[in-house]
Parts: C-alpha cells; sequence; structure tokens
C-alpha cells in the first residue's frame, strides 16, 4: 500500500473534497452550512482521496468550533484516524445520520466506520441526539396559556436562571461542563453560546406563572444555518408540571413570527421529557446526531 498524504486544502484545490461517494448523504444535510477551504483537510493515496474532514464555524470565528464531515473510504478507517489526529482543529464531531440509520445495513456500515476512525484517533462517544425541523405547513401548536413571558436584558439574571435550569439536567453537555467546572462553567457555555449567535438579544425570554413565579426561559434564535430553538429550560422546583412544552411552543411562535421558514431544535436521546414534547409540538424528527469529545 502507498504511502499516505495527509494535507488541508485551499480555494484552488477545494473541488478535491467532493470526489470521495456520501453514503451518508452529509452533503445535503450540510446544505445551508458553509465550510471554509482552509477548514478542509484530505488524506490521499496515490492522488486519490480516502479519507476527508471539514470543520465548521461561524463566519467570524476565528478557528471552527465543530468537525461536521468527516468520511473514509473503504478499508481506509487507520487514514481517517490520522487525518484527525494530526489536524490543528481538536474540537467535536458531530456525526449527522439520516433519522433510522441504524436500520440501513448500508447506512449503518459507513456510520459505523466513522466511529472506529473517530475513536481510534481519540474521541469517544458524548450522546446521541435527534435533530428536529418544525415547517410552517405542520400549523403552529397552541399556546397552552399558563404562562407570562418577559424579556430579561441582565445577563447576570440570565446566568443565574442558567445555573438554576442546569441543576439536575438530563443534558450531556451540561453535565459535562459541570463535571469540570461546576454550575458556574455550564452556564456560562450556554450563555456564551446565545451570544454568539447572530439573533437579537432582546428574544431572550424568561417565563413566570400567572402568580409571578418563576418557571425557566426559552431562548429562540438563528445560528449560523438559520432559526432554531436555542434553549428550553425549567428550574428545578416547576419541573413535572410539563412546563418544557409551554416554553418550546412559545419559542415556535416566537421565530415563525419573526418569519422562520422552518425552526430546526434538538435535544438528547436519553431525555425521554424533552422528545415528547418535541413531537407534541409538531417537530418531527428528521436526523439523528452523535456527538464525541
Amino acid at each position: 500500500m502507498t504511502d499516505l498524504v495527509i494535507r488541508a486544502l485551499s480555494e484552488r484545490d477545494a473541488d478535491l473534497f467532493d470526489t470521495l461517494p456520501d453514503p451518508l448523504g452529509t452533503g445535503r444535510a450540510l446544505a445551508r452550512a458553509t465550510h471554509r477551504p482552509e477548514w478542509k483537510r484530505v488524506a490521499l493515496r496515490d492522488g486519490g482521496v480516502v479519507a476527508r474532514a471539514a470543520w465548521w464555524g461561524g463566519a467570524d470565528d476565528p478557528s471552527p468550533v465543530l468537525l461536521n464531515w468527516f468520511d473514509v473510504a473503504e478499508g481506509e478507517e487507520e487514514a481517517g484516524a490520522e487525518l484527525l489526529r494530526t489536524s490543528p482543529f481538536q474540537v467535536e464531531y458531530e456525526l449527522i445520520l439520516p433519522a433510522g440509520w441504524r436500520e440501513d445495513p448500508a447506512l449503518a456500515a459507513a456510520a459505523e466506520a466513522r466511529l472506529r476512525a473517530a475513536k481510534a484517533a481519540g474521541m469517544e462517544v458524548l450522546v446521541e441526539r435527534f435533530q428536529y425541523r418544525w415547517t410552517p405547513e405542520r400549523g403552529l401548536p397552541e399556546r397552552p396559556g399558563r404562562l407570562e413571558f418577559r424579556p430579561e436584558p441582565d445577563d447576570d439574571a440570565i446566568l443565574d436562571v442558567l445555573r438554576r435550569v442546569h441543576t439536575g439536567t438530563l443534558d450531556a453537555h451540561a453535565r459535562r461542563a459541570i463535571a469540570e467546572g461546576g454550575l458556574d462553567q455550564a452556564a456560562q457555555e450556554e450563555l456564551d453560546f446565545f451570544r454568539w449567535c447572530p439573533s437579537p438579544r432582546e428574544w431572550w425570554q424568561l417565563a413566570y406563572t400567572r402568580e409571578g413565579e418563576l418557571v425557566g426561559l426559552h431562548i429562540p434564535a438563528h445560528n449560523p444555518s438559520g432559526p432554531c430553538i436555542g434553549f428550553i429550560g425549567v428550574v428545578p422546583e416547576q419541573r413535572g408540571r410539563g412546563y418544557a412544552y409551554d416554553l418550546l411552543v412559545e419559542c415556535t411562535h416566537v421565530l415563525a413570527r419573526h418569519g422562520a421558514e422552518f425552526v430546526a431544535g434538538a435535544t438528547d436521546q436519553h431525555n425521554f421529557p424533552m422528545a415528547g414534547n418535541f413531537t407534541k409540538a409538531g417537530h418531527p424528527v428528521v436526523q439523528e446526531r452523535i456527538h464525541l469529545v
């Protein structure tokens, strides 16, 4: 077997990235995402691409925030692992998969090859998530009418609510942040994400009962790929009353009012209550995603 050549791409040869077959349809799934040529790397053998990776970030990000496109040719898992090991971008990998991928042998084989290569490069699975997509033809879910929503301009107040929301959270990313740096780190990471999104600060809202008791918050947002449910969170003392559904419905309404042609959302697959809320609110599962760190 000939030696492996691993290198970055540029605008001049960016089309080389597209020469590897794409059984998972990653390109279609990422049609709204922009990958800079300098954030693409390929592994070549005899001049042909046997593994490739593309990292993604916002328009103003100096470095990528996520790896979301990674392929390996059949029998080239070690080439893919070496591509990741030698990359200057050591960030989370989000493997994007069609819904129900495990039921299709060809899709399962392609996904498992990527997982083996990523694990050989030193990554491990953090969580599997459902990806949802609401569109206007599905109709807006009716507001339950139990809560009042108010903007909150004070970031310190938002941070305080986030700390409370993350107490006992089911979210794997938040639990990882808590394990690393406590509730303060988890809350700050969420706030940093809200600020990173190119959507108005005034959309952030706290939710209260009719009696004025805090319930939680919801963050309608736009990420660089479009409108999304940025965050839904209920404080511990209000859990068990179904309020996360109310927050999701309000978040969907706000984005629709601002002209959203679709609304993306996601939750961990083990978060059964939130998955049920998305289904109840008319947000169907369109993809599954595996996050590796």
